[in-house]
C-alpha cells in the first residue's frame, strides 16, 4: 500500500475539491507512483469523507486522463504518456509567455517583492541542494507571475492538465540533477524588472525546453513509470 502526504483541509473548501487537491499533490510528488492503485474506500477513509467526494475526484482527473479507470479491475494513476507530456508543456508555453509578457507591462510592487524573495529562496535551497524545496518555490514563482498579470484563474484551470508535464519536472530534477531552473527564474526576474519582453519569452521558451531534453535519461532510470 502506498503511503499518501494528507493535507490540511481549507476552510469552506468542498469535501471534493479538498480530496482532488490531495490527490493531485500526491501524483504530482510520485507519492502516488505512475502505475499505482487508488483505492477509493482507503482514500476516503484516510481523508474521513464519504466515498462520493473521492469518487468526483478521481472522475475530474480520469477526464485529463491523470487517472485511468478500468472496470472490474479499479483506477490506476496512468503511467508517463509521453504525447500528453508534450501537449501539458505546449499549453503551458502559449500560456506562461503570455503572462510573463503581461508581467513585464505592470507587475504590482508587492508581487515583485515575493518573486525576488522566491528566487532568492530558490538559491540558498540550491545551495543547499534541497531539490524538494526547489521544486515548491518553482510552483509557486511561477504562479506569482500569473497572479502579477491577473491570471490566477486561469492558473488553476490549467493545474489539472499541467500533472503530466509536472510529473516529468519532478523526475528530471531527481534524475539529472541539473538545477538550471533556478538561473532561468532569476533571468525572468530581472526581465520582469527591466520590461524586456523579448528577453523574458525567451527565457520562458530556454526554460521549458530543459525537460524535454532531459527525458532520454529520465527514461533510463525509471523505465517502468512509462508507456
Amino acid at each position: 500500500m502506498y503511503t499518501m502526504f494528507i493535507l490540511d483541509r481549507l476552510p469552506q473548501e468542498s469535501a471534493r475539491d479538498y480530496a482532488l487537491r490531495v490527490l493531485k499533490e500526491n501524483i504530482v510528488s510520485l507519492r502516488l507512483k505512475p502505475g499505482t492503485q487508488i483505492s477509493e474506500n482507503e482514500l476516503a477513509m484516510e481523508l474521513g469523507l464519504s466515498r462520493t467526494p473521492v469518487r468526483e475526484a478521481i472522475i475530474d482527473l480520469s477526464k485529463v486522463m491523470i487517472i485511468e479507470t478500468i472496470p472490474q479491475k479499479g483506477s490506476y494513476v496512468t503511467l508517463i504518456d509521453s504525447k500528453m507530456v508534450e501537449e501539458s508543456r505546449f499549453l503551458r508555453r502559449v500560456l506562461d509567455k503570455a503572462v510573463i509578457e503581461a508581467a513585464c507591462v505592470s507587475t504590482p510592487g508587492a508581487v515583485m517583492d515575493a518573486l525576488e524573495e522566491n528566487v532568492h529562496l530558490q538559491e540558498f535551497y540550491l545551495e543547499k541542494e534541497a531539490t524538494d524545496r526547489i521544486y515548491a518555490l518553482d510552483n509557486e514563482f511561477h504562479r506569482l507571475i500569473y497572479t502579477a498579470a491577473q491570471k490566477d484563474i486561469i492558473y488553476d484551470m490549467m493545474s489539472t492538465m499541467m500533472l503530466h508535464f509536472d510529473r516529468v519536472r519532478v523526475l528530471s530534477v531527481e534524475a539529472v540533477k541539473d538545477l538550471k531552473i533556478v538561473n532561468d527564474h532569476r533571468g525572468m526576474l530581472e526581465a520582469i524588472r527591466e520590461k524586456d519582453k523579448e528577453k523574458a519569452l525567451a527565457l520562458v521558451e530556454k526554460h521549458l525546453n530543459r525537460y524535454s531534453f532531459d527525458e532520454e535519461q529520465i527514461r533510463e532510470r525509471f523505465p517502468e513509470y512509462f508507456k
